[in-house]
């Protein structure tokens, strides 16, 4: 299989880390803990075609899911508090491929445009669904439930949930204003929330049990795996600079043994995770099978990333734990992708599942 980057992939890529590099300084993130959420840089991306290049061609795009990962490797890169994979990669990807006219011009429009922002309420892997669903009269749905620690829940317009009904697991879209919304902190931003339903008015996408909730957790997944990608190489290539400068008894600290073999074992993990994100994205966007693949990519995102943050740390001495070293950012980002919609046991355990 060959995981060259293609052109649109190279070219969006380009753009997303040029746009980035010059917008995004420790200024604009905030302190840690703090925001979660760039919405003038969001609308940049909007404007220079970013948002939505990436898209399947009924919403307006051409492309899929290989060059929304090569966009997401760049925001990664630089940790910027951007919605990208709730919103593109997840749920307007879902809703231009499953959603119907009426569904995609009162949700998908706006969010094109930079003006709204989409989160999913997916449970982590093996977790049962948070919300249940009921039919009300005539065509429509009710939802109630919740679900905690939803990605950019805290700045989100609109959800999609996947709800239990009796034809099986099945995803709604619901408008904010028709749930509780509870701000959340995590490891790294002040983005995520708690959400509540309480028999709230729900829009149907697609068919009852029609799998769309294992459609968007696999390229969740998946979209994961990038942005860890761009979080480890930049940890990495910033840990092999800094000691290459610093100094200890008047020698370079990457000229001691065993700081170079812990920056070799690092490059390898970080390898690891290329090669096993771009396996399962490109059998994903070819629509093949591939609920092993994606199962191994995130087991190495949550292992190797776990390493390369710990080494990365480590290498940098006592400014590696200063939270307000710019290295701590990057740190507690792999932690959160680390755990994210399950981490290496949960995805060792899949795996003995699928392998069984």
């Amino acid at each position: 299989m060959d995981f060259s980057l293609t052109e649109a992939q190279q070219e969006l890529g380009t753009l997303t880390r040029r746009i980035l590099g010059d917008k995004v300084r420790p200024e604009t993130l905030g302190r840690h803990g703090e925001g979660g959420f760039d919405r003038a840089l969001w609308q940049d991306l909007a404007k220079a075609g970013i948002v939505d290049a990436a898209l399947p061609a009924p919403a307006g795009g051409g492309f899929g899911l290989l060059e929304q990962c090569a966009v997401l490797v760049e925001i990664g890169r630089t940790v910027a508090p951007l919605p990208y994979l709730p919103t593109i990669t997840m749920a307007a990807s879902a809703l231009a491929e499953f959603g119907d006219g009426d569904l995609l011009e009162l949700w998908l429009v706006p969010v094109l445009r930079g003006e709204k922002v989409l989160a999913v309420a997916l449970p982590d892997a093996g977790a049962p669904c948070g919300f249940t669903a009921q039919r009300s009269s005539g065509n429509g749905w009710r939802v109630s439930g919740s679900q905690t620690a939803v990605s950019f829940g805290a700045f989100a317009d609109g959800f999609l949930v996947p709800a239990e009904t009796s034809d099986g697991v099945t995803v709604f879209a619901i408008e904010s204003a028709e749930t509780e919304i509870l701000t959340q902190s995590t490891t790294d931003h002040a983005d995520a929330a708690l959400i509540s339903a309480s028999d709230a008015p729900a829009t149907l996408l697609g068919e009852p049990g029609a799998g769309i909730d294992e459609w968007l957790r696999l390229r969740g997944t998946t979209g994961l795996c990038a942005l860890q990608l761009g979080v480890l190489d930049s940890a990495l290539r910033s840990t092999a600079e800094y000691t290459r400068e610093r100094k200890q008894f008047d020698r370079s600290l990457a000229a001691f043994q065993a700081v170079r073999q812990r920056l070799a074992d690092a490059y390898v993990d970080v390898e690891a995770v290329r090669l096993t994100l771009w396996q399962a994205a490109s059998l994903l966007a070819d629509g093949r099978p591939a609920h092993e693949e994606v199962a191994t990519a995130k087991y190495w995102a949550a292992e190797a990333g776990h390493r390369v943050a710990h080494t990365a740390v480590h290498l940098h001495g006592g400014v590696g734990i200063d939270v307000d070293y710019p290295l701590h950012r990057f740190f507690a980002a792999a932690k959160r992708i680390e755990f994210s919609l399950g981490g290496a046991t949960a995805q060792l355990r899949a795996l003995g599942e699928l392998l069984a």
